[in-house]
């Protein structure tokens, strides 16, 4: 056989051994495996690429809304209370002090709520006054407030000093800096970070440990669902009880005493 035929030969075999390949991946898997079979070309490619099916760990339950807060959130929530804001939200917050601390920092493992952003608050009231998010005591206190009363709470709280931050992002677990990309794990900093957070993603450090901790577990479960399009849903589900003790371990940092 001359070197020409050699080569014609050569490039026949390669197409049929491609077109070979391609009525494998395409028509006889599809058609012999049924969790193959309709989802089209598209699909089918980025399966045989190694793309996982479904990102974000365990699949939303069914019947389970990805959307479960009527609340949209806006710049003019985030923006600072005036002084009058904030005097009408010292004297509602008396009512808050037992468990959230006579200045916004606990010492009954609820949320500190000293420095957090104005539009958190505002958004967290709205989803207990609306049953989005479930505590019997919040709810109960939540429904009796005013849109007006509920937004002098955040003044008040938004200017009380912070508590100690959490140790230094170089001492942090991957997922506070870096996330996980393969379990499409974004960047906890990347939401809660303290120069660029996200509009209405909370201030996260010097948080009680035991309550950063039930509320990833609440999350991964499902117990809470206030999350816009199940944002914070999609990542705990993927968390380890593990990977969930480090985070609250690394953003409560030192105990930080009731003032």
């Amino acid at each position: 056989m001359t070197p020409g035929r050699l080569g014609v030969w050569s490039v026949a075999a390669l197409a049929g051994m491609a077109l070979g390949a391609v009525l494998v991946g395409f028509v006889w898997l599809p058609s012999a495996q049924a969790d193959f079979g309709g989802q089209g070309l598209w699909a089918s490619i980025c399966r045989a690429a190694g793309v996982p099916a479904a990102w974000g760990g365990a699949p939303t339950p069914a019947g389970t809304s990805l959307r479960s807060t009527s609340v949209v959130l806006s710049e003019a929530m985030a923006r600072p209370g005036s002084e009058s804001s904030v005097g009408r939200g010292a004297t509602l917050a008396l009512r808050c002090s037992m468990c959230h601390g006579a200045l916004g920092v606990s010492g009954a493992d609820a949320p500190n709520l000293a420095g957090q952003y104005p539009e958190v608050l505002v958004k967290q009231l709205l989803d207990y006054r609306h049953g989005d998010r479930s505590n019997s005591v919040m709810q109960a206190l939540a429904v009796g407030l005013t849109d007006a009363e509920g937004a002098d709470l955040a003044a008040y709280y938004a200017q009380l000093p912070r508590p100690a931050r959490a140790a230094p992002l170089r001492d942090a677990p991957l997922l506070v800096g870096v996330g996980d990309p393969m379990r499409n794990i974004v960047a906890c900093a990347a939401c809660h970070g303290a120069g660029s957070n996200k509009l209405g993603a909370p201030w996260l450090d010097g948080m009680p440990r035991a309550y950063l901790t039930t509320q990833l577990q609440d999350f991964a479960s499902g117990a809470r669902r206030n999350d816009a399009h199940a944002q914070m849903r999609n990542v705990a589900r993927a968390l380890s009880p593990d990977e969930i003790t480090a985070l609250a371990a690394h953003y409560a940092g030192p105990s930080t005493p009731a003032r």
